[in-house]
Parts: structure tokens; C-alpha cells; sequence
């Protein structure tokens, strides 16, 4: 069973104005949401405090990976995000663990992986989110070549910057279209959002509302305690938004 401290995110989460929801790791330290008795007291948790599950992350079991024996963490995760209501499964693949899509020989067996559990994924209303390390260009190509809608981009604008694809973030927004982007992560290293940044993120909302985009905002940022949390998730909720409603 889960432990106090680590179902209090719910809590906590209740306390924010205007948050919605608690994306969360299926696997992290001793916590695990392959577990049947953890995952329903996740789900019990979640409800009594009126906080929903959008996405799930942190999906891979030990020595797995999009690029090896990706599979089973992919089916059990699928399995995870229908009980709980979870709409996205995170499926992060950077560096040395992400494809390579100029060589077949790279791409070619991640692509039959994702094919083949994309059609589960679609019968428990799951789309599997691709984070990977590769430009906007090439993450859209990544997701195209699996060809099936429960197969899309999870795009962290940030990350664009952070693997050296400088310059990209804002305008792969676009690169990559409604179509191909299921949820978005915003973070702005230890600032807000509101402030400058490897990536401009007024420009970032409005690129994201100019092409219609209408799915979560997943804050994804290191906070120091439970107060600091709250009062910087409110802040950066109210940037959102302001822009959001701007850009009308």
C-alpha cells in the first residue's frame, strides 16, 4: 500500500487555485502503479480530493526502454492509465535511448514496437506521448511513421533548447500542429514563466493557441516545499491564462 506522504500530493494539489490535475510517475523509488493495491488507492486518493489524472509518466521498467524491450512497461502503463482516467502515457526516450530517424536500423524496431501496442493503447482512450531528445521536425516524423493516432508528441518546448536544437521551441509549435501534439510541459528551469528564459513563453502560449490547442498544461518544475509549490503553480497558472485569453 501507498504511504501518506506519497498520496498527499492530492492534498496538496487541492489547495492550488485554478490546477485541475497531477500528472504522475508509475514508477519512482519503492512507488509503483503496476500494483494493483497501490494503483486503486491512487484512484481513491485522487477522487476523495477531487483532483484527475490527465498523464502518467515514468513508465519504464528495469532495462527498458522506447529503444529496448519497450513493450511490456508500454502495455502495463496503458493498463495503469485506464483505471486511473489518465488520458496520456508519457513515453520518454532521450539521448542515447531515442532513435535515430535517418536510419532505419534505429528507428525501424521502435516504430513496430509502438505500432503494435498503439492499438491497446486506443481501446483504453490512451495516447502514447513521445518526449524524446529530437528536433520538432524530427519528433513529427518519429510520430508519423507509426501512423496511428494513439501515437503523438508530447512536446517540452524546453527541452528543444536543453538538447541543442536552439531556436526551434516556439517555432515547432507549428512544425508540429494540433494534430500531432497531445499534451504540452512547461518549465522554466527554477523561474517562472513569466520571466526570461531559454524559451520565450508568451510567444509559446500564443503559438499553442494560434494552432488551436486546447489539451493539458503540465507544469513540470522543482519546487523547494509545499508553500513555495503553491504560491509558484498559482503564479505560473495565472500566466497561462492571461496570455491564453490575450491571444483570442
Amino acid at each position: 500500500m501507498m504511504r501518506e506522504p506519497e498520496l498527499s500530493v492530492f492534498e496538496m494539489a487541492s489547495r492550488i487555485r485554478g490546477l485541475q490535475g497531477v500528472e504522475l510517475q508509475v514508477r519512482w523509488k519503492s512507488y509503483n502503479l503496476w500494483d494493483k493495491s497501490t494503483l486503486l488507492a491512487t484512484k481513491r486518493e485522487a477522487f476523495r480530493w477531487g483532483i484527475q489524472i490527465p498523464s502518467l509518466a515514468g513508465i519504464w521498467g528495469p532495462g527498458a526502454s522506447l529503444m529496448t524491450n519497450p513493450e511490456e512497461s508500454l502495455r502495463r502503463s496503458i493498463a495503469a492509465a485506464e483505471l486511473l482516467g489518465a488520458s496520456v502515457v508519457l513515453v520518454a526516450a532521450f539521448r542515447e535511448r531515442c532513435p535515430n530517424v535517418t536510419e532505419e536500423s534505429s528507428y525501424g524496431p521502435v516504430v513496430r514496437s509502438l505500432q503494435k501496442v498503439a492499438p491497446a493503447a486506443a481501446d483504453a482512450g490512451v495516447v502514447l506521448g513521445l518526449e524524446t531528445s529530437l528536433s520538432p521536425v524530427d519528433h513529427r516524423k518519429l510520430a508519423e511513421m507509426v501512423n496511428h493516432p494513439a501515437v503523438q508528441v508530447y512536446y517540452d518546448l524546453h527541452n528543444m533548447e536543453f538538447y541543442q536544437h536552439q531556436g526551434q521551441a516556439v517555432p515547432g509549435v507549428a512544425a508540429i500542429g494540433r494534430q500531432q501534439i497531445c499534451q504540452v510541459h512547461l518549465k522554466n528551469e527554477k523561474k517562472l514563466l513569466a520571466e526570461a528564459g531559454s524559451v520565450d513563453w508568451t510567444a509559446a502560449v500564443r503559438a499553442l493557441r494560434a494552432i488551436q490547442y486546447d489539451g493539458w498544461y503540465v507544469f513540470e518544475t522543482a519546487h523547494t516545499g509545499v508553500e513555495q509549490c503553491i504560491e509558484t503553480t498559482e503564479k505560473n497558472i495565472e500566466f497561462v491564462r492571461r496570455v491564453h485569453t490575450s491571444s483570442h
